[in-house]
């Protein structure tokens, strides 16, 4: 009942199923869907064709089929090849190719076939799309990815080391067959390379040594599984033996070194230079020197020079001809970072005798100590105070004398004699220089006691012992206060002490006063501290607003010092909360000091100074007044202002002609002089008139000024009582339209002056600085 009930609805599946009706859709009860037409398909066979075939053009690839059957139907290709490669017959829909394919350059072909009506060009069935595989045959060799690799391997490698993989591609579809499939072989080269199937090189050969060949050369060859006929493709390979650290280094032979050097070689500096060889490339070399036999090995030192590869003899200490002459030992080159697995054996060339012969050479003396340390006591004159030996190290033994050099002040305390001993001619002061550095020169004579130029120098440190010479003091300025209406036992201030000697751990002070009569209780804390405080009550500030306290300071020295420091205690007013509202100064009330008063004394001498050089000024111009030597009469020098040049109009400065031709001859009449010159300001002048003190028909204006200087000239050249005159200083006017004023100090206004300058008022608007300069400030006083 079940099989056939199944049976019955399968067979209604398969009938919905032809008749287009969706089997999902039925319904047991339901009716089988209504019968349909079926559609049409397109029919033909799975087109193929093989590359580079052979067929003549065209030849036939497939044929299109449909199930239309018209007379009136065609058939057209359509796509990227159609009607280029690929043309169909219209009426039989044959596919034909019309060149040849090259599967390496396209594989596939992608076409649209259409069935349409001759008549309309209409399609009678939906466009198809179809391809054209190319199939593939073995027509491509192997082709590696480059003509030249390079490649590189450790030398002394074993056998079967990897070298490198070389990759040839074969163009052939590498899924049909072995049409991909490439084979390798060494053409060039196989005795010490070897390479498989897929394209691994490696050593064929063990022990590649770098140093017998460092790169080799071979060529590989790609061939086609099938043994493709036609040309193979070749590679060249060259492989680099990278260098390993296999070689010791070896001295040359013959493998003995000599050298000659002086005594007097720096240390540390070259003796010479152990060459050997390494094959090795230089950051394998590591070679390392080592002296084996003799027994100098604290004498020398051997450094290797990575970059030449080379040990550097080098002394590491001074040498002396005098002790030993010859120094000879073997040295043996070493690589301590070697690998002896690579060794082939050891050659016993790696050692080497090297003889150093020192020559002597004149020294300069030698102290017999790196520096000397010497004690002295302060406060003592002690006369010798320790002695300095030097020696000439050479055979020859001369004698040394010494020097201090004077490299600071306190060289001045010490003087040493020819034997080296030092003495001491003033008494030292610890608290001034504790210490004395000395340089003492040691110099070699001559047979005839002459410097040879030889010296060497040795620091001597003198130390100066302390000794109790020192009384304690205040450890700080102290500016004690204290409140006027301060209570009994109230502190006015804690004190300390210090010492400028050397204060032992254990030092203790004691502290007093130096007066019993006062308002001041000193207690000693015993601690090297002490409070001073109130011993009676509040004080009375009109009565005193200081006081001074003399504090006794002791130490516990051997023997023991007191000193005496003062304190200065200011009484001050104060509010009840006991803050200081007003306190005086103490310095003010100190008095003044030392080097205030030597200001004061140097300012009085200067002011006394001063007024003594004016009182004589003044007097030696009275006594040249009474001799009848007017002020005017006193030149300072003899200035020219000469022209100043076309853009100042300063041509018509003052001629010299006048002073000429007094220089010549006899001094003219003023008169004639005046008559003989115009005057340069004619047309600024107004009506002359007599001005005190000027001669009659001596005018104002410039030319009679210059005429003037004229006759004073010559009166002072004839006039032996009166001063020298070496020089005659003229101060000339600027010229007639300059704005510039006369310079000249002539004449300048004196109280005592009995010349009457008020004629320069009525010379013009140009002298009237000069009328104000001159005017007597006492015209215009009453009386």
């Amino acid at each position: 009942m079940l099989t056939t009930a199944l049976g019955t609805y399968m067979g209604l599946l398969v009938a919905a199923s032809v008749a287009g009706c969706d089997p999902t859709q039925l319904d047991t009860l339901s009716l089988p869907c209504i019968h349909r037409r079926q559609k049409r398909d397109w029919i033909w066979n799975q087109m193929h064709v093989d590359e580079e075939k052979t067929d003549p053009l065209p030849y036939y690839v497939g044929k299109l089929k449909s199930s239309v059957n018209r007379k009136n139907a065609t058939y057209v290709l359509k796509g990227e090849a159609a009607n280029s490669i690929f043309q169909v017959n219209a009426d039989t829909g044959d596919v034909y190719a019309f060149a040849r394919l090259d599967r390496e350059k396209v594989s596939e072909y992608s076409l649209v076939a259409l069935i349409v009506d001759k008549d309309t060009n209409k399609n009678l069935e939906p466009p198809s799309n179809f391809t054209i595989k190319v199939h593939d045959i073995n027509d491509n060799w192997p082709v590696f990815t480059h003509r030249l690799f390079n490649a590189s391997v450790l030398e002394m490698s074993p056998g079967g080391t990897s070298v490198m993989r070389l990759t040839a591609v074969d163009a052939d579809d590498p899924t049909v067959a072995d049409h991909a499939t490439v084979m390798y072989q060494i053409l060039k080269g196989g005795e010490n390379f070897a390479i498989d199937n897929s394209g691994l090189i490696s050593t064929a050969k063990q022990n590649l040594d770098r140093e017998v060949q460092a790169s080799y050369e071979i060529v590989v060859e790609a061939r086609d599984a099938e043994g493709l006929q036609g040309e193979s493709g070749t590679a060249t390979v060259l492989i680099t033996l990278q260098d390993v650290n296999d070689n010791f280094p070896i001295f040359a032979q013959p493998a003995m070194y000599t050298f000659v050097v002086p005594e007097d070689i720096r240390v540390g500096s070259s003796v010479g230079s152990l060459f050997v060889e390494d094959p090795d490339e230089p950051q394998n070399r590591k070679t390392k020197f080592d002296i084996v036999q003799g027994e100098y090995r604290d004498t020398f030192t051997i450094d290797t020079d990575p970059t030449r590869n080379e040990g550097i003899i080098k002394p590491m200490k001074p040498l002396d001809y005098e002790l030993i002459q010859k120094y000879s030992f073997v040295v043996e080159a070493t690589d301590p970072t070697i690998n002896l697995g690579y060794l082939r054996g050891i050659t016993g060339k790696n050692k080497a005798r090297v003889v150093i012969n020192i020559l002597d050479v004149d020294e300069p003396p030698v102290f017999q100590k790196r520096f000397y340390h010497f004690l002295l006591n302060e406060n003592q004159k002690k006369n010798l105070i320790g002695s300095v030996l030097a020696k000439d190290p050479d055979k020859a033994g001369r004698n040394i004398g010494y020097s201090i050099r004077k490299t600071s002040d306190k060289g001045q305390f010490f003087r040493i004699t020819k034997q080296g001993d030092i003495h001491c001619e003033k008494e030292l002061d610890r608290e001034i220089y504790p210490w004395h550095n000395l340089t003492v020169e040691a110099n070699e004579l001559d047979p005839n006691g002459n410097p040879t130029g030889k010296e060497s120098i040795v620091q001597v440190h003198i130390e100066v012992l302390d000794e109790n010479d020192n009384a304690p003091e205040f450890a700080q300025p102290y500016e004690p206060k204290v409140c006027e209406n301060a209570a009994q036992g109230k502190l006015v201030v804690q004190i300390s002490a210090v010492d400028k000697d050397i204060t032992p751990q254990n030092v203790k002070f004691k502290f007093a006063l130096g007066t019993d009569d006062s308002n001041f209780t000193l207690i000693d804390n015993h601690d090297n501290t002490a409070n001073i405080t109130v011993k009676y009550g509040p004080f009375d500030r009109e009565h005193a607003k200081f006081y001074y306290l003399p504090v006794l300071i002791s130490d516990n020295g051997s023997p023991s010092l007191t000193g005496t420091s003062t304190l200065t205690v200011v009484v001050c007013k104060c509010n009840q909360q006991g803050t200081f509202t007003f306190c005086e100064e103490a310095v003010a009330q100190a008095g003044v000091s030392i080097q205030a008063l030597v200001a004061i004394f140097l300012c009085i001498l200067t002011i006394t100074v001063i007024t003594l050089l004016f009182f004589l000024r003044r007097r030696l111009r009275k006594q040249a007044r009474a001799h009848g030597k007017g002020v005017t009469e006193i030149h300072e020098q003899l200035v020219t202002y000469d022209e100043e040049g076309g853009g100042e109009m300063d041509t018509t400065c003052y001629d010299v002609s006048v002073l000429n031709s007094a220089r010549s001859g006899a001094a003219k009449p003023l008169r004639s002089v005046l008559d003989a010159r115009q005057p340069i300001y004619a047309k600024a002048q107004k009506p002359p008139r007599v001005a005190p003190g000027v001669m009659p028909g001596v005018h104002g204006g410039p030319g009679e000024m210059a005429a003037m200087i004229e006759v004073k000239k010559d009166e002072a050249d004839h006039d032996g009582g009166g001063p020298p005159y070496d020089t005659l200083h003229i101060y000339d006017y600027e010229g007639s339209e300059s704005i510039a004023e006369s310079l000249s100090s002539l004449g300048t206004d004196s109280t005592n002056s009995d010349i009457d300058y008020d004629f320069l008022n009525d010379w013009g608007p140009r002298f009237k600085m000069l009328a104000e300069l001159y005017s007597n400030p006492w015209d215009d006083l009453v009386y």
